[in-house]
Order: structure tokens, then C-alpha cells, then sequence
């Protein structure tokens, strides 16, 4: 009996041991991931196709220059990237033209492809400048979470928004999300109400975000997918609802708004890069 209680003993110390042990070692990562933004810096370079020029780099931490920037991840896309960057140049010019306060960029984001997506992406930077479609170069695959992360970090805009670069989504759907973003600024901070809020401020300093979503759709999918896939598909929209509660329907769509402020807290945090 002395023999067991001497083991339990041991047990309960080793174990005890062990668990201070992660829970130091878990303390000391979160406070050293807390302040190191190393993969922050290293900014990729800006360069004008048409003059070979740099061009100088911004980030998220800058002032906004312009209205809203379109962030598209891209990764051997070459056939696919034509049909949605001329879709999406083309609402983004007639909107300038009918709004002459509306500013906009596209952030075309190279993810180590190994067809012609680079080629297509510099020619639109040709042919609409510099000043509205930049495109950075990862160099390697490193995922899309990481290519999305990029081009946030180095937009300009007060608004950001990430697409897809596939073109499954229509680029005229930026209102509703534009939209819904105005309407909670002015819902929380009066924004826009020239009597109750600062003057100065910005949309792009109040920190909201706004999710696309497929699932209107999802009836319809259901009746064409597997069985298995939509079990799969019930349990995965029950973590969710466990962990981030019953607004979010729709976590997949690569269709997501987000505020200048937003964006700074989200994507400087980031660490995941697929």
C-alpha cells in the first residue's frame, strides 16, 4: 500500500510539474508573439512596369490615400485572373467616373505561381498604372492567408477588401458589404452625423468588419452534395456557432470587407499563413 501511495505521489508531483511547465511556456510565447512583429516588416517593393521604378511602399500603419483597395490572392491563375480583373476594373472605373471622390487600387498578390499569372498581372498594371493596380510578388507558395495578409498590410485604403480570383463573386456585391459597414458606423459612432461626431473622423479609423455570404445557397447545395460532406459541413458550422456565436453563416466565402483600423488590428496579429 505504501508502495502505491509513494507512486500516486510521484505522479501527482511529475504531473504537476509538467502542467506549470506548459503553462509557463504558453505565458512566455503569448507575451513574446505579443511584441515581436518581425513578419510584419521585410515590405515587398513596388515597381512601375511601365518606368522599372520603384515605387515607395505603404502600410496598414499609414494614412489612407485612397477610397477603397481590392486585395485578390492569386495562385497559378493565369486563364482565370483576365475575366475578374476586367469585371472588376471596369465597375471601379465607371463608379470613378460617376463619383469623382471615389479613389480606388487593386492589389493584385503573386503567390509563388509557376504559370503565367505574373505576366497577366503586370499587364494590367501597364495598362491601368501603376497608381491603381500593383501587384506583390511572394516569391514562393506560402499560402493564401498569407497572400491575403500582405496585401492588406501594404494597401492604401480606407476600406479593404479581399476577393477571389476566380470571379465567383460579383464585384458590384462590394456595395452591400460598403453598405452594412456605413450603416453599423453610423448606428455606433454617428458617423456621418455632422452634429454628434467628430468632424475629423474617418471611416477608415472605426474598427468594423463585414462578411460576404453563400448561405442563401446553401439548400441548394445540399441537394447535390454528398451525404457525408454535409455531415461534415453540420459539424464544422457547430464549432462555429460554438465559438463565435450565431451571427456567422458563412466562414468560407473569400468575399470579407474590413476598415482601415480593422484591418491593422486582424492582419498585423496574423501568424497562419494558409
Amino acid at each position: 500500500m505504501g508502495f502505491v501511495w509513494m507512486m500516486f505521489q510521484s505522479l501527482f508531483i511529475f504531473a504537476s510539474i509538467f502542467a506549470l511547465g506548459l503553462l509557463a511556456a504558453i505565458v512566455f510565447e503569448t507575451i513574446r508573439r505579443k511584441y515581436n512583429h518581425t513578419h510584419v516588416e521585410a515590405p515587398p517593393i513596388f515597381e512601375d512596369p511601365n518606368s522599372l521604378k520603384p515605387v515607395p511602399c505603404p502600410q496598414i500603419l499609414d494614412p489612407a490615400e485612397k477610397y477603397i483597395s481590392l486585395i485578390i490572392p492569386a495562385y497559378n491563375e493565369e486563364h482565370r485572373l483576365p475575366g475578374a480583373l476586367d469585371e472588376t476594373l471596369n465597375y471601379l472605373q465607371q463608379r470613378a467616373e460617376k463619383d469623382k471622390s471615389f479613389s480606388y487600387e487593386v492589389v493584385i498578390v503573386d503567390d509563388g505561381s509557376v504559370d503565367g499569372t505574373k505576366r497577366v498581372a503586370f499587364d494590367f498594371a501597364k495598362r491601368y498604372t501603376v497608381e491603381n493596380v500593383r501587384v506583390i510578388l511572394l516569391g514562393r507558395n506560402h499560402g493564401k492567408g498569407e497572400a491575403i495578409r500582405k496585401g492588406m498590410l501594404h494597401s492604401r485604403g480606407e476600406l479593404l477588401l479581399m476577393l477571389d480570383a476566380d470571379g465567383a463573386t460579383k464585384v458590384s456585391d462590394l456595395e452591400k458589404l460598403e453598405n452594412q459597414i456605413l450603416v453599423v458606423a453610423k448606428k455606433e459612432h454617428k458617423f456621418g452625423d455632422s452634429a454628434a461626431s467628430d468632424s475629423t473622423l474617418r471611416i477608415s479609423d472605426i474598427p468594423i468588419a463585414a462578411f460576404g455570404s453563400r448561405a442563401h445557397l446553401e439548400e441548394k447545395a445540399l441537394a447535390t452534395r454528398k451525404w457525408y460532406r454535409n455531415f461534415l459541413m453540420k459539424g464544422f458550422h457547430m464549432v462555429v456557432l460554438l465559438a463565435a456565436g450565431s451571427g456567422i453563416r458563412d466562414t468560407q466565402c473569400g468575399f470579407k470587407m474590413f476598415t482601415r483600423a480593422a484591418a491593422r488590428k486582424l492582419f498585423t496579429n496574423i501568424r497562419l499563413k494558409r
